[in-house]
């Protein structure tokens, strides 16, 4: 045991509760016959909560974290804390880059050697642990040697590089037993046109990804594949900007039946979307997969990756995954980092328990608006008259067919309310 969370013990459930505890997160409640943990799949993400030093674009580090140094050493004290908390919080699953767990190496053999040493002792501590491993990932963007982007790369030897590192992370996603495995490319994109070749690098990306997959099948990983959609930040254009564009990408390639989705609510906001839009599109293109649960800072105008607090955005999220049949391998991980000023061990512990608390309470309203059913009837209502015989006729027709129906039957359709007002107002008696 360390002593960095000191006598903290293990969160409780207490509706009345009036110290550090869980309110509304019961993990054993039965929601639409389902305990609420195995809705939600909780996971906490390693870089924000134990690698990330409290830095941003105008300031350097603000945390003085015991583990950190790039020593083997202190990667297994940060392995130990880790699991403290994930004990304390009582989490399910748990993330990480590659660079999260492991000190960089002078050379990559050396690196290599490092991340397999801390994978073998992070499967010791999960021996003696509820918490699996949700998904595993590279990190391709940090580096300088990623500075022009990973599979994309003008350099051939960067996409070696980079095939390399997505092996070693596979396979040890694949030795832990997680349940998937995420590509986002973080570096994905370009800064100007003027030096980009756009048909060769997603050429590039496209084959590599193909490659991934292959791999995974090669190896018998039995989880999903997933990619992670963000516009922009730090690239200028990413070429993974939204559920639609990677769909888009997947088909050309030949993957939409091979990869879903992670999507993240920050990256939703980013591209222009509402995260139930890109959760409700993913779900109608089959590629949902998983989620990243945090939140933008609207008056920011940038990914400042905060813990959730609104539980209407957080609701309308679950009713889209709960209509989509729930998770499967998928959960909800918490990408979600402190503010720079919240310095002290149970911030980490606060965040974490309020942000799950915020995510129950918008499950059980999303199950209650999907068990009372106004919003789903209110919906088929709209679209009815596409089940008419003379509607499915006319979709399986012609243009002339269609076009003949209005003075043929005389008719004359009118305008009908949306009534958009009216289906707000069910939610809000909900949320």
């Amino acid at each position: 045991m360390t002593d960095f969370f000191k006598d903290q013990q293990p969160l409780r459930f207490d509706p009345q509760g009036t110290d550090l505890c869980f309110r509304h997160y019961n993990p054993d409640e039965i929601l639409m016959g389902k305990r609420m943990e195995d809705h939600l799949r909780f996971a906490v993400a390693y870089w924000h909560s134990f690698a990330w030093p409290g830095g941003d674009p105008f300031g350097s580090q603000t945390f003085d974290r015991p583990w950190f140094g790039e020593t083997m050493d202190l990667a297994r004290l940060k392995a130990d804390v880790a699991f403290e908390m994930f004990e304390i919080l009582n989490v399910p699953f748990f993330c990480w880059h590659d660079a999260d767990i492991r000190p960089e190496g002078s050379t990559f053999a050396e690196s290599r050697r490092n991340f397999e040493e801390i994978i073998d002792y992070l499967q010791g501590k999960m021996e003696s642990s509820k918490t699996r491993l949700l998904w595993g990932t590279a990190n391709m963007f940090s580096h300088r040697r990623f500075m022009s982007g990973a599979a994309t790369n003008p350099d051939p030897e960067i996409f070696a590089w980079s095939a390399a590192t997505v092996k070693l992370c596979l396979d040890a996603t694949q030795k832990l037993g997680g349940q998937n495995y995420v590509l986002w490319g973080g570096r994905e994109g370009y800064e100007t046109l003027l030096n980009t070749d756009l048909k060769r690098e997603r050429q590039q990306a496209g084959r590599f990804l193909q490659m991934v997959v292959d791999y995974k099948h090669k190896i018998g990983f039995e989880g999903a594949i997933l990619v992670e959609p963000k516009p922009q930040e730090p690239s200028k254009h990413q070429y993974d900007y939204d559920v639609a564009t990677v769909y888009g990408f997947l088909k050309e390639f030949g993957l939409e039946n091979e990869v879903k989705m992670n999507i993240e609510q920050g990256h939703a906001i980013l591209a222009g979307h509402s995260f139930e839009h890109e959760l409700a599109l993913a779900s109608s293109l089959g590629i949902l997969g998983s989620i990243d649960m945090n939140r933008n800072d609207y008056q920011s105008g940038w990914d400042t990756d905060q813990f959730p607090n609104n539980v209407p955005e957080v609701a309308l999220a679950y009713y889209e995954v709960l209509k989509a049949g729930g998770f499967t391998t998928g959960g909800t991980n918490f990408d979600a980092k402190l503010r720079r000023q919240s310095l002290d061990p149970v911030d980490l512990i606060a965040a974490h328990a309020g942000a799950m608390d915020i995510c129950a309470r918008g499950l059980k309203a999303a199950a209650s608006m999907l068990d009372d059913g106004s919003l789903e009837t209110m919906r088929e209502e709209r679209y009815a008259g596409w089940n008419s015989p003379a509607a499915v006729k006319m979709l399986s027709g012609d243009l002339e067919s269609a076009a003949a129906r209005i003075e043929d039957e005389s008719l004359d359709p009118q305008p009908r309310s949306g009534r958009q007002e009216i289906l707000e107002n069910i939610v809000n008696r909900f949320v």
